[in-house]
Parts: structure tokens; C-alpha cells; sequence
């Protein structure tokens, strides 16, 4: 299904695939709802948060200090993605870095700031994830089911060779 707002194509301009993506409406509803979790942040004047960093917040909070690598892999996230969040964490004032173990690691901690707001966030992610539950329970097929379901149809043949196989179809690739 395509998303129903993609341009009419114009006969004189090439053709942009990416004006057409299934996936887009997904993306959007979440960029969505990370809005409207922002706008809780705002209404209790929790100011310069990103929805998407409270995770590693909450997971410092829990574990404390931990190296890029370390958090990194506690969330499930590339090194390289959590290097970046964690300057853009660090410039708006939630983490610092210090001194790890030797002089040659640095590690990740929550500043003063974090500090004062963590159990705030620790409710607000208890607080969505029930929403989550409860708005799954209104849906004939939830999306945690359908993550599921696309996972164990991966496992049967991965992504890297759906592609490859459409790209082999595609005189465009070689």
C-alpha cells in the first residue's frame, strides 16, 4: 500500500521513488507520539528532551557510569548511533562524560540535571507503556504482534536477500 500522499509524478521531471514508501506512515506516527510524549515533557516544564534519549537516562540512572560501548550495547544500538546521541545528550546539559576506569576510557554519567528529573521519566515510561498496552488491547492485530510476525519471517529469509533478490529483477542495479 503506497502512501496516499505521494506526488502525482510530472511528465517532464524523473521519477523519485522515494515519493512512494510503505513504511513512511509508520515512521510518521511515531515521530507522532514521540511529539506527544515531548508535550508532556512540556507541560511539566522538563525542557530540551528528546523522547528518544530517555531510554539511556533511565538505563544510566539504573546502572550508573557505563562507556559509549557499554551503553551502546545495554540498549541494543551502535556504537557510532549512541556516540552521536550522547554529544547531543551531553551539549543539552543531561549527561557529561568523565574519567572511566584508567585515563584511557571515558565514561557516560547523568548530571545534576538528570538527576532531577529520572523518576519523572521512570513514570512517564511507565505511564506510556501502558498507554501502548492499552491502545494495542483497542487493535484487531497489534503492532507488538506484527514485529513478531515480521521477525519470524526474516528469520526465513532475511531483508539483505528480499532486496538483493528485487535488485537482481532490476536492470537499474548493474
Amino acid at each position: 500500500m503506497a502512501d496516499s500522499r505521494a506526488r502525482t509524478p510530472q511528465p517532464d521531471l524523473p521519477d523519485d521513488p522515494t515519493e512512494r514508501s510503505l513504511w513512511r506512515p509508520l515512521w510518521q506516527l511515531q515521530a507522532s507520539m514521540d511529539a506527544d510524549i515531548g508535550r508532556v515533557y512540556a507541560d511539566r516544564r522538563i525542557e530540551g528532551l528528546k523522547p528518544t534519549w530517555v531510554m539511556e537516562l533511565l538505563r544510566l540512572h539504573a546502572r550508573g557510569p557505563m562507556t559509549i560501548a557499554e551503553l551502546a550495547d545495554s540498549v541494543e544500538r551502535t556504537h557510532s548511533a549512541l556516540s552521536q546521541k550522547v554529544a547531543a545528550m551531553r551539549k543539552a546539559g543531561w549527561v557529561r562524560t568523565v574519567v572511566g576506569d584508567d585515563a584511557r576510557t571515558r565514561k557516560v554519567e547523568l548530571t545534576e540535571r538528570a538527576h532531577e528529573v529520572v523518576a519523572r521519566l521512570a513514570a512517564e515510561w511507565r505511564a506510556t507503556e501502558a498507554a501502548l498496552a492499552e491502545l494495542e488491547a483497542e487493535l484487531p492485530y497489534p503492532l507488538s504482534r506484527v514485529v513478531t510476525d515480521i521477525e519470524a519471517a526474516l528469520a526465513r529469509t532475511s531483508f539483505h536477500d528480499r532486496i538483493a533478490a528485487k535488485l537482481a529483477e532490476d536492470p537499474a542495479w548493474d
